[in-house]
């Protein structure tokens, strides 16, 4: 008997067939990718593009030769970042306030979101919806006036109601001790509720027969919250936190220096101050890139070790 065994396809013939089938896709899809191409270009444009800029941290810059031309010091500007007096107090500022927004701040649009979840009446809820989604869209030189308005010495709406009482009139605007906690107050007032957005999408697709299970079963409101709430958006707050780790030391720029005085400037400058000082005012461009070049790197480290850990805890993670 003769044994009938299959040709193997030649590789020419098996790239053309994949070449093909990409094709294919890539026809059937288009309207998909050209809906994706404004969000493609951008990352391109504006974050993968100005990677290139890194280079002038190992160089002392200077715009008249540009970059190709400037003078290359291989890490002369990060051992001067390193061992500058002024890199403990900055790392540590920036650290304690990214910590408070982690601890204090993180946590509330889960808690807002859950609270809103509970409401019945969509007329009521909507309308709670729409009174905190609308101070994420004041800016930050607004929120810095209206604390100053509150909160300022001479005026203050705050200061004159310690002093009906008796009470001594407190420095919030220029003292060290209250800095951190106005930073952290402002955020907290202003993002709150436009960080529920994304909660309440991912409760809106819970399905309403596991409360009406568990409800038969006899489980309160709370335990319906733990054991079915919860665990629904668990995934999206490991992303989330994941995603928050990237931005770490990103304590925002423009809050902060509309907030810094020579009085607390000693508990209120961070990188992002630093670098507008030292790279804009000062024109040291290439120290102010190895600034910018380690906070990306610890933001790097950070989100490769959470998304990790969060797979070793069987969570899905970022990638």
């Amino acid at each position: 008997m003769v044994e009938l065994t299959s040709a193997p396809l030649k590789p020419k013939l098996v790239t053309r067939s994949i070449a093909r089938q990409r094709l294919a896709r890539l026809i059937k899809n288009r309207w998909l990718y050209a809906m994706a191409l404004p969000g493609m270009l951008f990352f391109i444009v504006f974050r993968y593009v100005p990677m290139w800029g890194l280079l002038i941290a190992f160089q002392d810059y200077q715009p008249a030769l540009g970059m190709l031309r400037s003078n290359w010091v291989g890490l002369k500007h990060f051992e001067r970042f390193f061992f500058d007096a002024s890199f403990v107090m900055l790392f540590q500022n920036t650290i304690i306030l990214a910590v408070y927004n982690l601890v204090f701040f993180f946590p509330l649009p889960i808690i807002l979101a859950l609270l809103l979840n509970e409401i019945r009446k969509e007329a009521f809820k909507r309308t709670i919806q729409t009174i905190v989604y609308i101070p994420h869209f004041v800016s930050w030189v607004v929120v810095v006036g209206i604390s100053y308005i509150f909160f300022t010495t001479e005026g203050g709406i705050v200061n004159d109601v310690l002093a009906s009482l008796g009470l001594a009139k407190a420095e919030f605007l220029i003292s060290s001790e209250w800095f951190r906690t106005m930073i952290v107050s402002q955020v907290i007032w202003k993002e709150t509720g436009w960080g529920t957005i994304i909660f309440l999408a991912a409760l809106a697709g819970v399905d309403p027969q596991l409360y009406e299970a568990a409800t038969i079963d006899g489980a309160g409101r709370f335990r319906r919250l733990w054991h079915i709430t919860l665990p629904a958006i668990r995934s999206v707050i490991v992303i989330l936190f994941i995603l928050r780790l990237g931005s770490f030391l990103d304590t925002g720029f423009e809050q902060i220096f509309l907030m810094l005085n020579a009085m607390n400037r000693e508990v209120g400058e961070v990188f992002d101050t630093y670098v507008y000082n030292v790279g804009i005012q000062q024109g040291q461009f290439s120290y102010s890139t190895v600034v910018g070049l380690f906070k990306s790197l610890v933001g790097l480290v950070l989100v490769v070790g959470a998304n990790r850990l969060a797979k070793k805890f069987g969570e899905s993670g970022l990638y």
